[in-house]
């Protein structure tokens, strides 16, 4: 019998670790849900209103490339490299900053920042767009 409890101890806590590292998973991939309510535009796409996921491309691999899914992340909008932008003040939630444009033009995205984090993904856009 106290082997059988031995061995129930030991599952559960395998259970526990496993069910930690899920509950993290967000943190690894960086795992951002952002709405915004009009059109935005990214390198090489304009993002319509609505919800959607920001999250490493490769969280294992090159941790500079960004991809941007529909809000169920079925459907991949776009896959953008990016440059480290730091602000000096950390948030708690997703922050999204947005590039200096001319009135009346659609807003673009120039960086996003994980909560919690001083240095955020800039996105890189042509040099030679309009």
């Amino acid at each position: 019998m106290r082997n059988v409890k031995r061995i129930m101890f030991v599952l559960a806590v395998a259970l526990f670790v496993l069910a930690s590292r899920t509950a993290r998973a967000d943190e690894f991939d960086r795992l951002m849900v952002i709405t915004f309510s009009g059109q935005v535009e990214v390198p090489g796409a304009v993002l319509p209103a609505g919800t959607y996921q920001f999250k490493l491309a490769d969280p294992n691999g090159d941790r500079n490339v960004v991809e941007i899914r529909s809000d169920d992340g079925s459907r991949v909008h776009a896959t953008l490299l990016t440059i480290p932008e730091d602000r000096s003040t950390p948030t708690d939630e997703p922050t999204v900053t947005f590039e200096e444009r001319a009135a009346g033009s659609r807003e673009a995205i120039r960086a996003v920042f994980y909560p919690g984090e001083t240095t955020g993904m800039e996105f890189v856009y042509p040099t030679d767009r309009k």
